[in-house]
């Protein structure tokens, strides 16, 4: 099944945070240890709906995307924007996207040495393809906004339909996503794009009997040191609640651990993180807590962790729900996660927290979980200040209807 992203399900207007946790000091769980500052308000024109996750530079200059508002006339909300905002929340420069280059830019950017940006766009593109939209596009922009390059338009299968995804980037220029759909199944793909533009499906997802390989991966994928790719796939596994894998150089993938949709989760939704041992970190939009208001439940952080035989193992870090009204969060999404040199993984729920106002499932929450499991609560969202979606530093979240969302900072 596809992500419970608020856009997706019918949820309109949307913020993005990022939560500077510079000074790690240890709270009591559950405390509200940060404020929060709202440093720049969209209007439409210069975007609406920021969903992806943000990106810093030396100077704390930010970037992002907007899956909304700009110049384009896509349809009434438009067709989203890239931008940058500086420290202090003031736009520095804006790129609109105008549909044939590009349209709905989901999960935000890559910022590579030189400053130039990076992203994909879930439509646009080829206007042939099949929706009429477009099936989305990979996209580089200069360093000051003011030029795009679109590196390749989608053309559905078997090709990639709806690029959802992060991109990472190789030592040689080369970049790597998930298409959410496409592919010789049109169950999704895993593709390269080199530094000229040209396109390479290394896999199609589905291809095995019972889709065992997997189905429908949207967050993107990781990179280890020797070029293997690693990822989750939402569906698909072995009973059909997702899986995470690597695929390797030669193309061939290795189901790392199959969800059984339980208390070891479902529906695995975030970019997965790396630590110094090589173990796997991510979460599930759904599955672990039984007693969660989501039939399905309120989803876990994993670890997935490699052994001397080649096996990986999969363990729990956290349940969500596990509090009274979900206090703890619920349901955190595409990530990726946080972790500190302690140990300690920073992470965001879409639902939950101690503020029902803007959900009845609960607003949302800023998690820590530290090395012995035990979560910390640094902020619930109030729902005047929007109810967190995103994994990791950044989230985006819903505010008022009648807004186009925020970009703010927890101190």
């Amino acid at each position: 099944m596809r992500s419970k992203k608020p856009f997706s399900a019918g949820k309109s207007t949307f913020a993005i945070f990022i939560t500077l946790l510079l000074a790690l000091a240890v709270v009591p769980a559950q405390a509200q240890a940060q404020k929060f500052k709202v440093l720049h308000r969209f209007h439409g024109k210069d975007g609406g709906s920021p969903m992806g996750v943000l990106v810093l530079d030396g100077a704390g200059n930010i970037y992002g995307t907007t899956i909304g508002g700009g110049t384009g006339k896509c349809n009434k909300m438009g067709c989203g924007t890239a931008f940058e905002l500086n420290k202090s929340g003031g736009q520095v420069w804006l790129h609109s996207f105008e549909g044939t280059n590009g349209y709905n830019p989901d999960a935000g950017l890559l910022r590579d040495a030189a400053g130039n940006l990076f992203g994909t766009t879930v439509y646009g593109g080829d206007t042939k393809c099949v929706p009429p939209e477009g099936c989305g596009t990979a996209f580089k922009l200069s360093n000051t906004g003011k030029k795009e390059t679109v590196l390749h338009k989608f053309t559905g299968t078997p090709d990639g339909w709806f690029p959802e995804a992060l991109l990472v980037e190789d030592p040689q220029g080369d970049l790597y996503g998930t298409t959410y759909m496409g592919g010789s199944s049109s169950a999704g793909t895993v593709f390269k794009v080199d530094a000229k533009g040209k396109e390479t499906i290394l896999y199609s997802f589905c291809s095995q009997t019972g889709c065992s390989d997997g189905q429908y991966p949207y967050p993107g994928v990781i990179l280890d040191s020797a070029g293997n790719l690693y990822g989750v796939t939402t569906s698909g596994g072995s009973i059909g609640a997702g899986e995470v894998f690597e695929l390797d150089t030669a193309g061939n993938i290795t189901v790392l651990y199959s969800f059984s949709g339980g208390s070891d989760g479902s529906g695995p939704s975030s970019v997965l993180l790396f630590d110094a041992a090589g173990n796997l970190y991510g979460t599930t939009q759904e599955g672990g807590n039984d007693g969660c208001t989501y039939g399905a439940g309120c989803g876990v952080v994993f670890e997935v962790s490699p052994h001397a035989d080649g096996d990986w193992t999969e363990s729990v870090l956290y349940t969500f729900c596990s509090l009274s009204g979900c206090a703890d969060g619920a349901v955190p999404l595409t990530g990726p996660l946080v972790r500190d040199s302690a140990g300690n993984i920073y992470g965001t729920t879409y639902f939950g927290g101690n503020y029902h106002s803007c959900d009845v499932d609960g607003c949302g929450a800023v998690f820590k979980l530290d090395a012995g499991g035990n979560e910390t609560v640094l902020h619930s969202f109030t729902g005047g200040s929007g109810s967190c979606e995103e994994i990791g530093f950044y989230c985006a979240s819903f505010v008022l209807e009648d807004g186009y969302g925020v970009v703010g900072r927890t101190l």
